[in-house]
């Protein structure tokens, strides 16, 4: 397959219920198509710290620093797991010292705001004004090209939050535009193999219609539950999610009134598995399920492939226990093999 396709550049705005709607297609400097990328997740607030500053692969040399959320105590305060402020993780974590390091060394990083534990600055933050500026600090200090929300749990169903957030992120995306830094803003959300929650895409109708331009969906393929069948593996149940969430996408574009084509919505796709063990009982995602997964994705054009996470991406000591799911090693063996090398082959771009 061919990543040197070029998108047609295009925007289509309609107006909306106290907003617009616009669908833009990303390029490099000449009008390029920026072939599809990988990133995994990396947790940089656990310990032993993962050294995403030295790539060890191609396939790590872009990396999603995860989770920017609200301070304890401290509403409209970004900081790294409620456990750093900002200062905090330059100092105790060197994470300023480590990123100029990684795009020293050819690298690139995305930051995430969310995930599981913690409240996303949006959900906690009540003032539209207070929360954009929480968002453009963290832009400030680390000036990444791409962002990622990554919103789960009792989380995702606030819409009032998803509200405050559409507007800031709207916001900044418009000044960031204007000064000549475009923002791409992927959203990540959980499905099950019939595909997004209904409080998900609510998720993705609220950001459309405040004017966000959203780069793509980002599906956490893995934690299913019992909405996954027992005889469906967790790749068959990970490219059924996929398959309906691309559904679910053309509806949602054509609701707004932007008709896009097969290849353009998957275009818009990430698909992120949890590798090894999950948290979840009897969910293991392996070696093969890896590599078919990534198959699928290169087939279908995918753009954005993650997983969950660099800091796990090897095999446990003999006695590390494997229930819960480790931070730190996938509860696999996977001897000398890396997730990363699997679910990154075809996906060379560079982080926007």
């Amino acid at each position: 397959m061919s990543f040197t396709r070029a998108w047609i550049a295009a925007a289509l705005v309609v107006a909306g219920a106290g907003g617009f709607v616009a669908w833009r297609v990303t390029t490099d400097a000449d009008g390029a198509l920026q072939p599809p990328w990988f990133s995994g997740y990396v947790d940089v607030t656990v310990v032993p710290q993962y050294p995403f500053e030295a790539p060890v692969s191609g396939g790590t040399k872009n990396v999603t620093l995860a989770f920017v959320v609200a301070g304890a105590g401290q509403a409209c305060t970004p900081t790294w797991g409620s456990t750093y402020s900002l200062d905090a993780a330059k100092t105790s974590l060197k994470l300023d010292e480590r990123i100029a390091k990684l795009r020293s060394n050819g690298g690139a990083i995305a930051v995430s705001f969310g995930g599981s534990i913690n409240s996303e600055l949006a959900d906690s933050c009540q003032n539209v004004a207070e929360l954009e500026t929480a968002y453009q600090s963290v832009l400030d200090r680390y000036n990444p090209g791409t962002i990622d929300f990554d919103v789960e749990g009792n989380n995702l169903g606030d819409t009032s939050a998803w509200q405050r957030r559409a507007a800031a992120v709207a916001s900044l995306q418009k000044s960031r535009s204007n000064e000549g830094h475009p923002l791409a803003v992927w959203l990540t959300l959980p499905v099950t193999p019939q595909g997004l929650t209904d409080a998900g895409t609510l998720a993705v109708d609220q950001m459309l219609a405040a004017g966000v331009q959203v780069a793509g969906v980002n599906i956490m393929t893995m934690n299913y539950g019992s909405s996954r069948s027992s005889s469906q593996s967790m790749l068959d149940a990970g490219i059924s999610a996929a398959q309906s969430t691309h559904e679910q996408l053309s509806i949602i574009y054509q609701r707004v009134g932007t008709t896009l084509s097969s290849e353009q919505i998957w275009r818009k796709m990430g698909l992120t598995p949890m590798i090894g063990r999950n948290d979840l009982p009897g969910e293991v995602f392996d070696l093969d399920a890896a590599r078919g997964l990534n198959s699928f994705a290169v087939s279908k054009g995918v753009t954005r492939v993650s997983m969950w996470s660099l800091n796990r991406d090897m095999a446990c000591l003999q006695d590390a226990p494997l229930d819960p799911a480790s931070h730190i090693c996938s509860g696999i063996n996977q001897g000398s093999q890396r997730f990363s090398d699997l679910l990154s082959a075809g996906f060379q771009g560079k982080l926007p």
